[in-house]
């Protein structure tokens, strides 16, 4: 029988899955696709990579990673954005000078 804990990776009964079997479905399920494999831990690195890219608020992405504040987010991914100062000019220039 089901029991609903509100998991997001759960058993087929509803209780929480161990670590070794998460990774065992994982890996087992990469070699099915025929996927370049990828560890469990960098779905989490592209899910934060890929909503950062379309300018999804870091604060949002830091409280979906579960981050203590946005400053760990803004330091792992920040990367990401290596002409920000230029887009912000570039936009602001707009902004000023629009015709």
């Amino acid at each position: 029988m089901y029991i609903n804990y509100d998991l997001v990776i759960c058993t087929t009964v509803g209780t929480p899955t161990t670590p070794r079997n998460l990774s065992r479905t994982w890996y087992n399920m990469l070699k099915k696709s025929e996927l370049h494999p990828i560890t469990f831990h960098d779905l989490r690195h592209t899910h934060a990579s890929l909503l950062l890219k379309n300018n999804v608020h870091p604060k949002i992405v830091s409280e979906r990673l579960g981050h203590a504040s946005i400053q760990i987010t803004l330091d792992l991914y920040s990367h990401l954005f290596p002409n920000m100062q230029e887009a912000a000019a570039h936009l602001l220039g707009e902004q000023l000078f629009r015709t």
